[in-house]
């Protein structure tokens, strides 16, 4: 049997709607809050603000441009949780009375469990081949470093994740320390391709297991900038992209270092990423590297399905609304990813 599952997505700063039929998109609608910008990083009220504004528009069009009417809709998927608890409340606050006026159901999704499902989102006249059980993730964005084992769209583990900052965090202050703007990541990724990657060298953190560690390199950064540009003030101006070229291999080195030994740990061989930084160039270019060498089937989320998105909720939210998972009307949103069970 068919179902068409509406999605609505609104954990930080995008606002983001869509529908699937099945696991087949037909709408993906965004809006993108541009304010953030001139502060260096997300305002948690402003963003709140921004998605009361956005959310009865995005989620209109994103109906229409799938040719459906809410009484078509099968269920609605909202983001519960992690993520800003002011945005989350806008996203999570329309859906239940979207439900209540519209007699839908509703359905939680995780926004972690989000990106990982959305390797298996399918495009009208463009099929492709997700990922197959178990599988390993590598789910690298802003606030979030984890390598999650996958062994059926519900059933997951994470056997390694961050001990204190995530990557796209280390991204992000190295683009703010050098001037550079915000979002970090996408800035440093298109100067380290103008730039020497082998040119400075800066200090991996030793922590055991799986477990991942950025704010040491952050540190490292900030140390090694300082001292640089007390013997030349000119010194980021003049070697800008062998800095970012440098700092973003060694990033990917640290991600790289553990996932190679997850593989080699659980013997898996099927290997995805997703989340905000695996739309960086240099680590898709290097799982693509690692995974010809290494006998892996390597999957690379498309670029707008690597930001957060309302169809890798709709994703997720297919999945458990099969599974019979059904979402209560006082159900409260979660904003940190340890208190999600």
């Amino acid at each position: 049997m068919s179902h068409l599952i509406l999605g609505i997505e609104s954990s930080c700063d995008d606002t983001s709607a869509a529908v699937l039929r099945d696991e087949v998109l037909l709408s993906n609608v965004m809006a993108s809050q541009e304010v953030h910008r001139q502060y260096g990083g997300v305002i948690p009220e402003l963003a709140s603000r921004a998605h009361q504004q956005n959310i009865v528009p995005v989620v209109h069009q994103a109906l229409v441009q799938a040719g459906v009417t809410m009484d078509e809709i099968d269920a609605i998927a909202f983001t519960r949780g992690p993520g800003l608890l002011g945005s989350l409340l806008v996203g999570t606050s329309f859906a239940k009375g979207l439900s209540v006026s519209s007699g839908k159901p509703l359905v939680e999704v995780n926004h972690l469990q989000g990106h990982i499902l959305s390797h298996f989102i399918q495009q009208p006249d463009q099929p492709k081949q997700p990922p197959k059980f178990p599988f390993l993730a590598l789910l690298v964005s802003g606030g979030h470093s984890q390598i999650v084992r996958v062994d059926d769209y519900l059933t997951y583990e994470v056997i390694g994740h961050t001990i204190d900052d995530a990557v796209g965090e280390a991204f992000d202050k190295c683009a703010k320390i050098m001037g550079l703007g915000y979002p970090g990541g996408p800035v440093i990724d298109r100067l380290a391709k103008e730039g020497d990657p082998q040119r400075f060298t800066f200090a991996k953190p030793r922590i055991p297991d799986l477990n991942y560690s950025f704010s040491g390199i952050k540190t490292s950064l900030l140390y090694f900038l300082r001292d640089q540009v007390a013997l030349d003030p000119d010194f980021i101006q003049k070697n800008q992209t062998d800095i970012c070229a440098s700092y973003q291999k060694t990033l990917i080195d640290i991600l790289m270092d553990k996932l190679l030994k997850a593989v080699k740990l659980t013997g898996i061989r099927e290997v995805a990423i997703a989340g905000g930084v695996s739309a960086n160039s240099g680590l898709r270019n290097r799982i693509l590297e690692e995974g010809k060498k290494r006998g892996w089937v390597t999957h690379i989320p498309e670029f707008k399905f690597t930001t957060d998105n309302a169809a890798m909720i709709a994703i997720t939210g297919l999945y458990k609304f099969r599974s019979g998972s059904r979402a209560e009307l006082d159900l409260a949103p979660i904003s940190r990813a340890l208190d999600y069970h």
